[in-house]
């Protein structure tokens, strides 16, 4: 049975899930990452990701740096580098000359382990993995279905009031994201409708699926993005 299988359920997606699943959670979509990883081409690990300014390989090369870095590692290259975004831009970039097997194979071994974030720090951690899974997957064509679950956790945490690292503070103020494919709203305002996980990846800015969900709220969104 997988992890998804393993959470309980109700029609609503109101039940919290314990920390310790949702760890479990993210060290199992790292693992497909890695799989995922390890079954591309040249072109494929080539190819844009919808992270700005890296391709799909250096998106994996990201997921093996903050594990194998560490927190203080990154915020220490932050203070020398005179940004945090630039060290972690540069790890990355970094990493990702080494071969994708060994990437893959980083990620892989890593997958269980977990590094400091401002709290709550288990949500913010799948809603970033998860977010992650689809730069890489919607580009390259790939179906992008994370567990609805595990979506809404990751969409309470982005919509909620401190979503670091992931979200500009003020960025969903005023929009009500309404799921389409699931009994679940998040914030009050305009709406933007669509299915949770398009959802999800419109909330962290990945302009390449806006036209995957419509709503009032949509221009908003749009304007914060590009501003």
């Amino acid at each position: 049975m997988s992890f998804a299988q393993s959470i309980p359920r109700s029609d609503s997606y109101t039940l919290c899930v314990d920390r310790d699943l949702i760890h479990a959670a993210i060290a199992e979509e790292r693992r497909g990452i890695a799989d995922l990883i390890d079954d591309l081409d040249d072109a494929q690990l080539a190819t844009p990701s919808l992270c700005a300014g890296w391709d799909v390989k250096t998106v994996g090369a990201h997921l093996v740096s903050f594990l194998a870095e560490g927190t203080l590692r990154v915020t220490w290259l932050g203070v020398r580098r005179g940004s945090e975004d630039r060290a972690i831009d540069e790890l990355a970039r970094r990493r990702a000359q080494r071969p994708a097997a060994e990437i893959a194979a980083s990620l892989r071994d890593l997958a269980d382990h977990r590094y400091w974030r401002p709290p709550p720090q288990a949500p913010g951690l799948l809603a970033e993995v998860l977010a992650h899974s689809g730069d890489i997957r919607i580009p390259l064509g790939l179906p992008f279905e994370p567990d609805p679950q595990l979506t809404a956790t990751a969409l309470d945490f982005l919509t909620g009031p401190l979503p670091i690292g992931l979200v500009p503070l003020g960025r969903l103020r005023g929009i009500r994201w309404q799921a389409t494919d699931m009994d679940r709203t998040w914030g009050e305002g305009q709406e933007i409708r669509g299915r949770a996980p398009q959802l999800m990846m419109a909330a962290v800015g990945r302009t390449a699926v806006l036209s995957a969900v419509d709503g009032p709220g949509l221009p908003l969104l749009r304007q914060r993005v590009s501003g």
